[in-house]
Formats: structure tokens, C-alpha cells, sequence
């Protein structure tokens, strides 16, 4: 429903009501009524697009480039600070974890071990024990327990990740000042990137889709006031 619409629907009706039947209160609460409305509406209007000699009118899309500014300062100084993100990485995160306490294990069992059994194979090979192997068929003899080693190694190394040794020393590490600044900038870098992708009719359509049912409402508040205020000067005129 298009509370805009409506609201100049009914104090047009009124007003041309009012005109036609002679009846002057009527015709006053209906023509401020529809003043209030269509002045709000037009500046609701103005936001989003140029209308030609109205200075101001479009200023969203006229000021885009102070539109993505502001987004990436709200982004890095309210989001994305050092204050925050040593918070986030110490866990107090009203108990939600901390960084250096994410599960690993996904990561680590998509990561391809093969190379770590192949080098396993070759310090075997290269070691005392190498002629020994060749006895036994050489690195063939092995290939059946590649699959095995890498099961385990996974699981040993999950087990690792979970330690609170493993996570204290990553969470060391993460909270270095360096590694910080890095961090930010990534961020900020990102945040860049997707800013310059945007264009002003991709701003505009975002912003209007937040604000425009709720800009409705001025609409018809300024049809319902300027009714009273038309109300109150057919009474004012009658006396």
C-alpha cells in the first residue's frame, strides 16, 4: 500500500469536495491538507532524484562520492578498530570465542598431505634405514600406508589446533601490532574495493529501499497537519 499515494488521494477528494459544494471548511482542510502532503512528498522525492531549477533536489546520488566515504569511515571506525579487533582475538566477545579458538578442523581436512608421506618416504630413503627399505621393495613397499599416515597426521594435527598452547601462541602472534595494522588494512582494502563497484543509481536504489516505506510516514503527517492547520484557519476566518 502506497501511504503517499493515498494521503493525496483523499485530500484532493476532499478539497475538490469542498470546492464544488460550496463548503468552505471542507475545502480548507482539503487544499492544506494536500499542500502538506505534496511538499513532503516532493522532498522525499528530492532525495533521490534532480528536479530541473530546485537547488539541492538528488542529493543522494549528487553526493555519492561522500555517500562512500562515509560508509568506509562508519565501516573502519566504529567496526573494524584495534580496540575491536584485539577484543574479538582475546575472546572477550561476550562469549562467543575468540579468533585464535576457530575450528581448524575443516581447513585442515581439505588440506592435500601427500607431499608430507613423499617426504617422509625420501628422509627414509636417504637415511640408514634406505637400504633396508630397497630390500623390501623400496618406496612401493610403502604407498600402501599413505592413506593411513595422512588420516592420522590430519587428526594429530586437529588435535594440535585445539590445544590451548597452539591457541595462545596464534593468539600471540595475531595481537602483534604488525600483524594488526595488516589486518586493517586488508579490511579497508576490501571494504574499498566492493565501495568502487557501487555506482550512484546502485546507491540511490539501496538507500531508497531502506528509507522509503519509513518516509512514507512524512507524507501523511504532513497531510494530517496541514489539515489541522486548514481547519484552524477556516474556524480563525469565520469569526
Amino acid at each position: 500500500m502506497n501511504k503517499s499515494f493515498i494521503t493525496n488521494v483523499i485530500a484532493l477528494t476532499l478539497t475538490l469536495i469542498g470546492y464544488f459544494i460550496g463548503h468552505h471548511l471542507i475545502y480548507s482542510i482539503g487544499l492544506f491538507a494536500l499542500s502538506g502532503a505534496i511538499t513532503n512528498w516532493l522532498a522525499v522525492h528530492m532525495l533521490f532524484e534532480k528536479i530541473p531549477f530546485l537547488y539541492g533536489s538528488g542529493v543522494i546520488p549528487a553526493r555519492f562520492e561522500e555517500f562512500k566515504l562515509a560508509i568506509r569511515e562508519l565501516m573502519m571506525k566504529q567496526f573494524f578498530t584495534e580496540e575491536n579487533i584485539d577484543r574479538f582475538l582475546s575472546g572477550n566477545n561476550e562469549g562467543k570465542g575468540s579468533a585464535a579458538g576457530l575450528d581448524l578442523a575443516p581447513i585442515i581436512a581439505k588440506v592435500d598431505l601427500s607431499p608430507a608421506f613423499d617426504d617422509l618416504v625420501q628422509v627414509i630413503e636417504e637415511s640408514s634405514f634406505g637400504s633396508m627399505l630397497a630390500m623390501v621393495g623400496g618406496r612401493e613397499a610403502l604407498q600402501p600406508m599413505r592413506e593411513p599416515f595422512i588420516e592420522k597426521m590430519k587428526a594429530s594435527v586437529v588435535n594440535i589446533s585445539k590445544s590451548d598452547e597452539f591457541n595462545a601462541i596464534l593468539r600471540e602472534e595475531l595481537e602483534q601490532p604488525n600483524v594488526m595494522a595488516e589486518m586493517r588494512d586488508k579490511v579497508s582494502d576490501i571494504i574499498e574495493k566492493r565501495l568502487n563497484e557501487l555506482t550512484p543509481q546502485l546507491v540511490k536504489e539501496i538507500v531508497q529501499d531502506m528509507i522509503r516505506k519509513h518516509l512514507g510516514w512524512l507524507v501523511v503527517w504532513g497531510g494530517v497537519f496541514g489539515g489541522l492547520i486548514g481547519l484552524i484557519a477556516a474556524v480563525s476566518n469565520s469569526f
